[in-house]
């Protein structure tokens, strides 16, 4: 179960990071001052988050 927890939120931080610059949509607003790019940081927090779950994951399976 958390590796499908992990894999989803790859997925949903990689597609809002790549969303275009003009943003089909957009949780906070870009220009708004020192808040606006608070929603890239959390997706990047997600992608991170994945990535070194899944990163464990398979460390402790490589142990076992």
């Amino acid at each position: 179960m958390n590796r499908m927890k992990a894999w989803l939120s790859i997925f949903v931080g990689a597609i809002y990071i790549l969303n275009p610059g003009w943003g089909l949509f957009e949780l906070i607003p870009d220009n708004i001052p020192l808040f606006g790019n608070l929603d890239e940081g959390a997706a990047v927090l997600l992608l991170v988050w994945g990535v070194k779950t899944l990163r464990n994951h398979s460390k402790k399976n490589e142990k076992e």
